[in-house]
């Protein structure tokens, strides 16, 4: 089954707790901390198979979890880290994450992406040693990984791609010029996923086609399969459009070019802008070649290189697929003088690399004061967070030095600036205490 669009969560393994140990050999007497911090959490990570070309291996599972950190032990020995969660998908893959951000869109074969961080283990209270506090009885918790909700949707990398309304031939075309085997029938819908082949159109030279399922009339918005399939249309630098020039369908090529058109354009202005060659095809019909000439006539007069071609019989076939091939390559010259012209100090993302996102655009102050009710205080924060999280609280000299370290950072100023007073409670993670002026 082909599957080009998924949802999976995804979430870093969690880092260990650190150790709380102190030495004890025969000749040290008043031997001091040696626990040993805890293992930093595996990560989640996004990495291209070129062996792939769906995502429906991740059809079945909907999440994944990267290996927790190893807690610390005695004698300063740390902690494992957790092996990282490779998930293979195929080039093509861009990332989003839940608000509909990229994050990354993996294209080439050695493209990969962290998707989710695991999260740092905790240190042993060997580290915790000072001049005034020479035996920590306490140790950090290990933090917890990062958990993303994440959407995958796939676009095919084609160099060219074959559109138009349904039973044109696109799919026997295709089949006659490389090795790919799509289901062909006689009547609408016979593709129902896109079909990649590779076409040799000269001496070591190849391009990569694309069959897209059939557009109808309001594709752009649902009506038919097309609307599902078009975003591979996106990667492709030119399109082939198919048209039935033996009226075998009862319509009007020249009003079937248009349609398709105009759904191209409402889906997406990049592929209204994409260059075209048009095939009219089915010409071995009777009747067809005739017909032609005036559909030729029509499209060469709109500046288009019309071929007419029959994929059943072969014929015209071989002009079309060396002209798809000298098409491509004089977009790919044309490419390169427009990269060259460019300022080379200016700096931009090529479109091949590999773009990760940051999780936010502004940073999260460290420390920050929310009201619940009246007399009730909430303290947060990327600081606040980060040593609730980490602090064990069923330990005094651990809740002890997380506050000092708030302290010291302004809590008390920011809770008197948000208006608390004596006896009002202040929550920070598992703690609630009452203020005290």
């Amino acid at each position: 089954m082909f599957v080009d669009e998924i949802e999976i969560l995804v979430k870093g393994g969690s880092g260990g707790r650190g150790a709380v140990s102190f030495r004890r050999e025969k000749y040290e007497g008043r031997g001091g901390p040696d626990g040993g911090d805890g293992g930093d959490g595996g990560s989640v990570i996004l990495e291209v198979d070129p062996g792939l070309n769906t995502l429906s291996h991740l059809r079945y599972k909907n999440e994944y979890r990267a290996e927790d950190g190893h807690p610390g032990r005695e004698k300063d020995q740390h902690g494992r880290s957790g092996q990282d969660k490779v998930i293979k998908v195929p080039p093509g893959t861009v990332v989003y994450d839940e608000k509909g951000s990229q994050l990354a869109d993996l294209t080439e074969e050695d493209d990969s992406c962290q998707v989710a961080r695991g999260g740092e283990g905790g240190r042993g209270n060997a580290r915790f040693t000072s001049p005034t506090r020479q035996a920590p009885r306490f140790a950090e918790e290990g933090e917890s990984g990062q958990i993303r909700q994440l959407k995958l949707e796939l676009k095919l990398l084609a160099d060219v791609g074959l559109v138009g309304y349904p039973n044109v031939g696109k799919s026997t075309l295709i089949s006659r010029v490389s090795a790919a085997r799509p289901k062909i029938a006689g009547y609408h819908f016979t593709t129902l996923k896109p079909n990649l082949g590779v076409v040799e159109y000269d001496d070591y030279k190849s391009y990569v086609m694309a069959d897209i399922p059939g557009l109808i009339s309001g594709a752009h918005r649902g009506e038919g399969l097309g609307d599902e399939f078009l975003r591979h249309l996106e990667r492709t630098r030119l399109l082939v459009h198919m048209l039935d020039v033996s009226g075998s369908e009862g319509r009007d090529p020249r009003e079937d070019f248009e349609v398709i058109n105009r759904e191209l354009e409402k889906f997406s202005s990049r592929l209204a802008d994409l260059p075209q060659l048009i095939a009219l095809n089915k010409i071995d019909l009777t009747g067809a070649k005739e017909k032609s000439v005036e559909v030729m006539n029509y499209f060469q007069e709109r500046d288009y290189n019309c071929f007419p071609v029959s994929a059943v019989t072969g014929e015209g076939v071989q002009v079309l697929k060396k002209e798809i091939g000298r098409r491509l390559e004089q977009i790919s010259l044309e490419e390169s003088a427009v990269s060259a012209a460019e300022p080379a100090e200016t700096e931009r993302e090529s479109p091949d690399e590999v773009v990760i996102r940051p999780d936010f655009v502004e940073r999260e102050p460290e420390i920050k004061i929310m009201r619940l009710t009246s007399g009730e205080y909430v303290v947060r924060g990327s600081l606040a967070d980060k040593l609730a999280e980490k602090t064990d609280f069923s330990s005094d000299e651990a809740v002890e030095r997380m506050v000092d370290i708030l302290r010291r950072e302004g809590l008390y100023r920011k809770l008197k600036k948000s208006g608390v007073r004596e006896g009002d409670t202040v929550i920070i993670g598992d703690l609630e205490f009452d203020y005290l002026e």
